[in-house]
């Protein structure tokens, strides 16, 4: 029998080389894994939400005059209305532009669909994280805070939904999990 050594990308099954640091999953746990999918899931029907509203001008937000599909820029109502801190200048050069519309509606799409089936959630969170800093800086500074606002929070909490492989339950991280593909490239997970 030859012995196998584990790709330079993964780590060594911690059931075969420390098992006492395996225990069943307590309530509590399982509890939290729950709380995760369902944090998971809420945060990805907002990004969702934002791009349906956007795209089509629902009207809850979005007007539908104003809609994506009807001429509308998804990008110049946030940033010329939102942005009058430190970034002003910036995010006014660039609010309305095609170039940016596109990306910020790929960017919420990709966003809701990584977070609603739990795949990439690593990719996911790291893409949310940036895309809620940089909406963060377009607030400064915040409405009721000296720095600190939800955007902040939400980039937090995605953060922590990735190193808590929420992606997992209620969703298809497992599976995307064993794709020869994200074993070999462990940060796809």
């Amino acid at each position: 029998m030859t012995a196998t050594t584990p790709s330079r990308h993964t780590m060594p099954d911690r059931d075969l080389v420390h098992p006492e640091l395996v225990a069943a999953e307590t309530p509590r746990l399982k509890a939290l894994r729950y709380v995760g999918a369902a944090i998971r899931i809420s945060l990805g029907w907002i990004f969702l939400w934002a791009f349906v509203d956007k795209l089509f001008g629902l009207g809850h937000e979005t007007a539908s005059k104003a809609a994506w599909i009807h001429g509308g820029h998804p990008t110049e109502g946030f940033l010329k209305f939102a942005a009058a801190g430190p970034f002003k200048d910036f995010y006014h050069g660039f609010a309305g532009a095609a170039w940016a519309d596109w990306l910020f509606m790929i960017g919420l799409a990709g966003l809701a669909i990584g977070l609603l089936s739990g795949v990439a959630i690593r990719v996911t969170a790291a893409a949310a994280a940036a895309m809620l800093v940089l909406m963060w800086t377009a607030v400064l500074p915040p409405e009721n805070n000296l720095f600190l606002d939800d955007h902040i929070i939400y980039a937090l909490v995605v953060v922590a939904l990735a190193l808590g492989n929420a992606g997992d339950t209620f969703g298809l991280g497992k599976a995307w999990g064993e794709l020869a593909v994200v074993k070999d490239h462990g940060w796809l997970k």
